[in-house]
């Protein structure tokens, strides 16, 4: 089982460049992805190998991640310039933009090396997020038709959430039901379209009646989330080194109890130790209790099926040249025209 525990982490790292101490990390937690962020995205070119050299050191196909939304969070500003924001695109009210969006970004994402993209936010504080969906599910078919695998975020929702979860665990204060019907409602009509979900580190005491976050409970991942929704794509945590859920638990313990509830990809976005730690607590939990064993050859089986079905995956990407680049900055200049001239 050990072979296979790697497979439960997408894991994220420092530097901008394969380093000996970042080779021993990957040969030996054998992940089931990687993430880069804007430290680790230099140029598009730099971009695609470190990622080549990481698949190199890893026996099963990567999911090559990123977090590409566009305006506040836009990994790509240095490779290849600022991209709209989702609620920029949404405020011109065309539902063709919303897909072009989403497609623009794969393309990028695509071109620099990636297969996997968490977003759409589909929290209701985002004001693209509200309503129908629509929004969502034409930038998911967007992502798709480019090859990129999405990733709807953070379930069960963050809208009235009273802190950032990057540093504090929130507490939101709405009922079930008033969740169930706002918040969640994303989730429910897009439940067939999310290849992903990715759930946050707040906290639901009206729902949970205890102080843990969505990302460790058992009653949002398995019971409403699985069981009520009826999801059945991957599952995968907000980074374990937030704030918000390390101050309910240590990385080791909190990865454990985030599989135990019924995750499947528990997110280390930085640190080597944070990773390691993670990695050993799941050993050392798999071999001494045999029920999370099986919870855990459930989500590495989940895991590893999604993989060997994902054509997203399949399909070798290309070592992106000048003229790619070029060709990919041309697109974001003519989506940004197209959303300047709907506003106009």
């Amino acid at each position: 089982m050990n072979d296979d525990l790697g497979q439960l982490l997408i894991i994220g790292f420092e530097p901008a460049e394969m380093t000996p101490s970042l080779r021993g990390l990957l040969i030996r937690i054998q992940p089931a992805g990687i993430i880069l962020f804007a430290r680790n995205v230099v140029s598009a070119g730099q971009t695609y190998r470190l990622l080549q050299d990481c698949q190199a050191y890893v026996s099963k196909p990567l999911l090559t991640c990123v977090d590409m939304e566009g305006g506040r969070v836009d990994r790509f500003r240095s490779a290849i310039g600022s991209f709209p924001s989702a609620a920029e695109v949404f405020a011109t009210g065309d539902r063709r933009l919303f897909r072009r969006h989403g497609r623009v970004i794969g393309h990028a994402c695509r071109g620099l090396g990636f297969n996997t993209d968490f977003a759409p936010v589909l929290d209701l504080a985002l004001e693209a997020s509200r309503g129908s969906g629509e929004t969502a599910r034409e930038f998911i078919a967007g992502l798709e038709s480019s090859g990129v695998i999405g990733c709807g975020k953070h379930f069960p929702g963050l809208g009235e959430a009273n802190l950032d979860t990057h540093h504090e665990l929130p507490t939101v204060g709405a009922s079930y039901k008033k969740l169930w019907t706002d918040d969640i409602y994303p989730y429910r009509i897009l439940r067939n379209k999310l290849p992903m979900v990715l759930v946050g580190h707040a906290n639901y005491p009206s729902v949970t009646k205890d102080p843990s976050p969505a990302s460790l409970s058992r009653k949002w991942i398995t019971d409403v989330l699985r069981k009520k929704i009826g999801y059945r794509g991957l599952v995968v945590s907000d980074d374990m080194e937030m704030g918000g859920v390390m101050k309910a638990a240590p990385i080791g313990p909190a990865t454990v109890e985030f599989v135990r509830a019924g995750g499947d990809l528990a997110l280390i976005c930085r640190q080597e130790d944070f990773v390691v730690s993670a990695y050993e607590s799941l050993v050392k939990e798999a071999e001494n209790d045999r029920r999370f064993a099986r919870r855990v050859k459930e989500s590495t089986t989940r895991v590893l099926a999604f993989k060997r079905k994902s054509k997203e995956l399949k399909k070798r990407i290309s070592e992106p040249t000048p003229e790619t680049t070029k060709k990919l900055k041309q697109q974001l200049a003519d989506l940004a025209e197209q959303i300047r001239q709907v506003q106009a």
